[in-house]
């Protein structure tokens, strides 16, 4: 299961409308994210989440990535959520965890 499907079912489980909105290129062979910063809109009962989906060590670079982004002040200016899911395993355990940062 990819970063993504396991921000999916976390975002579903609390009750999201999710939809995946990560793009391929295939011109460039790059991926493109929705307003350059989210790989996953959540609709929720009336709040509007997006979502940026990695590893565990790569948390700090897309933290980085989203508050150097232009469209980062639109976005938080729509009133919409930006939050970043790094998953891991962590030492000792079996079971993928998440750590959420809320950068909104």
């Amino acid at each position: 299961m990819t970063p993504t499907q396991r921000s999916l079912k976390l975002m579903r489980e609390r009750g999201y409308t999710c939809f995946v909105v990560e793009t391929w290129n295939h011109f460039t062979k790059q991926r493109r994210d929705l307003f350059g910063i989210a790989d996953i809109i959540c609709l929720g009962w009336d709040e509007v989440i997006v979502v940026q989906t990695t590893s565990y060590s790569n948390v700090s670079a897309r933290i980085k990535k989203i508050t150097d982004h232009e469209n980062l002040g639109a976005v938080r200016k729509a009133g919409i959520g930006i939050v970043i899911h790094g998953w891991h395993i962590p030492k000792g355990k079996r079971k993928y965890e998440v750590r959420e940062v809320d950068l909104s």
